[in-house]
């Protein structure tokens, strides 16, 4: 699409005018930004916390359902397509898209956070009972709940995409529910791009935080806003300078470079750490989070008060709703010719899988020693929750060289995920195109830029929270909608006989023929 055609399609224009003016706000007065986002945030979460709860578990009991069901079968492109990615490859562009930032901050940040500040009134902090509550909310918090939300917007979009061979616009993916009345899709595709652009805002501050903090562990840089944005800039030309390589090149290889990455500081944590209490924490941690399942999912606070669910829980599932449109939709574009089956099991087990083994061995290493050594990280999480992960290296083996190779984990997760955005961002501002112009990808990966250094310069880890709370809310119900769209779609479309199909019918076609020919002899005796 050219330049003045991207000017002229309304998504553009007012999504990218909207993000435009907050980031001018932002700028000319932080103080009064962070206020009005700190009353916007309050509301949402008072008000409409429930509505985040209920919403993430419905998708993700729906999702699984419907994997089971014959409609699981149904391929994301033609009936004998073969998948566009291998296996491995996949599996390193989901996380590389899907909130790997996230897992690094918070994969020692969240187990101590909760050891140290107990999510139970009745369970003292920082005991042996306190941090095995502590590993199971982590267990659920990155578990298959997180993914379902990613899974049905990437569903209904291939869907569309490789089924349908409609474009991949989230408003494409409701008009079995809402129509194709052109304000309606409009409207639909810039709440989500708005949306996208706040979560995608939410994740950079997050790794450009921690990035920070490891550079200030290591090297002693300032741990300071004007630093923070130097980073955000660096980003910026290294995301640009990838995204004009395209999405077999720069992204494909970076993500296996993340892959590669995420799976060394992981072997070497598992086995310089204590791996017989990491693989016992493992089990025990999922035991505790399959048994807590229901009650985590539906967990609130009426009785007893206090903010720790809306601070937790509540805040996760508006961070990745805000940011599905575009995990989702570049979940789809990589997922092309696989099952549902397939799609469901494999971003909804497989990632999750390897974040809870990530959080046993990071965040079980630090835990052990706060019970067993008398360190003390939590106390440092606690003051400065951007350390967290540093703070694990200095009681390990080669602590130097890991914070490095962390670093730059760190780095290439933060490039992917914003060369991803601004693809994505490319394309549902432009229609639905597989190949968004430059123009469209640059305009995007400035304002993902700006965003984010206003976000962190109006009020840090707070205000981050908020833009991915506030913007969360209008798309939650975009994706209710969805689950009946996805209803409508598969009940509509002709599911592939397998061979176990053939078989059954066979054996059934044999048995009818036998009756048949035991009927005839009854009547010829007669």
């Amino acid at each position: 699409m050219k330049t003045r055609d991207l000017l002229k399609n309304p998504v553009f224009s007012i999504s990218a005018f909207v993000v435009g003016i907050l980031v001018i706000l932002g700028a000319i007065n932080p103080k009064g930004f962070s206020n009005v986002a700190g009353v916007l945030y309050e509301f949402t979460t008072y008000n409409f916390g429930w509505l985040y709860l209920i919403a993430v578990f419905i998708f993700t009991i729906f999702l699984l359902v419907l994997a089971f069901t014959k409609y699981g079968r149904i391929r994301l492109g033609g009936d004998k397509e073969k998948p566009e990615f291998p296996f491995y490859t996949w599996i390193g562009m989901l996380f590389s898209a899907g909130l790997g930032v996230g897992l690094v901050f918070w994969g020692v940040a969240e187990p101590l956070s909760h050891y140290f500040n107990s999510p139970f009134t009745d369970i003292p902090d920082k005991t042996e009972e306190s941090a095995r509550v502590a590993m199971s909310y982590a267990f659920f918090h990155w578990g298959a709940s997180q993914w379902s939300i990613f899974a049905i917007v990437g569903l209904v979009i291939a869907y569309l995409q490789y089924r349908k061979k409609q474009d991949g616009l989230v408003s494409t993916a409701l008009e079995p529910i809402t129509g194709k009345n052109t304000t309606i899709k409009n409207t639909i595709d810039s709440l989500s791009v708005i949306a996208t652009v706040m979560g995608i805002a939410t994740s950079i501050g997050l790794g450009v935080m921690q990035m920070n903090g490891g550079l200030n562990a290591v090297f002693g840089v300032p741990n300071a806003g004007w630093m923070q944005l130097l980073i955000i800039a660096g980003v910026f030309v290294a995301y640009m300078i990838s995204s004009t390589t395209g999405l077999h090149k720069g992204i494909k290889y970076l993500s296996n470079v993340n892959m590669t990455l995420v799976l060394l500081l992981l072997i070497f944590v598992f086995f310089a750490g204590p791996t017989l209490f990491i693989l016992n924490t493992f089990t025990v941690g999922l035991g505790d989070y399959l048994a807590n399942f229901v009650s985590y999912s539906l967990r609130l606070t009426p009785y007893e008060g206090g903010t720790w669910a809306i601070d937790w829980t509540i805040f996760y599932w508006a961070w990745v709703i805000a940011w599905s449109p575009f995990v989702g939709a570049f979940v789809a574009r990589i997922s092309r010719g696989r099952s549902i089956r397939e799609f469901v099991f494999g971003v909804m087990i497989v990632p999750p899988l390897i974040s809870c083994l990530w959080f046993a061995s990071f965040g079980g290493t630090a835990l052990y020693s706060d019970l067993n050594n008398g360190t003390a990280i939590a106390e440092a999480v606690d003051a400065d929750v951007t350390v967290a992960l540093f703070e694990l290296f200095n009681i390990l083996p080669l602590s130097t060289i890991m914070s490095l190779l962390a670093i730059l984990l760190i780095a290439t997760f933060l490039i992917t995920s914003a060369d991803s955005a601004a693809y994505i961002l490319g394309s549902m501002t432009s229609r639905g195109s597989l190949d968004p112009s430059m123009t469209a990808k640059m305009v995007w990966g400035v304002l993902i830029s700006a965003i984010a250094g206003v976000l962190l310069f109006a009020g840090g880890l707070e205000a981050l929270q908020t833009a991915s709370l506030v913007a969360a809310l209008p798309f939650t119900i975009l994706m209710l909608t969805m689950v009946f769209a996805i209803v409508k779609l598969v009940r509509t479309d002709i599911v592939p006989i397998t061979n176990r199909d053939m078989k059954r019918y066979k054996r059934m076609r044999e048995r009818y023929e036998a009756q048949e020919l035991e009927n005839n002899d009854e009547d010829q005796n007669k």
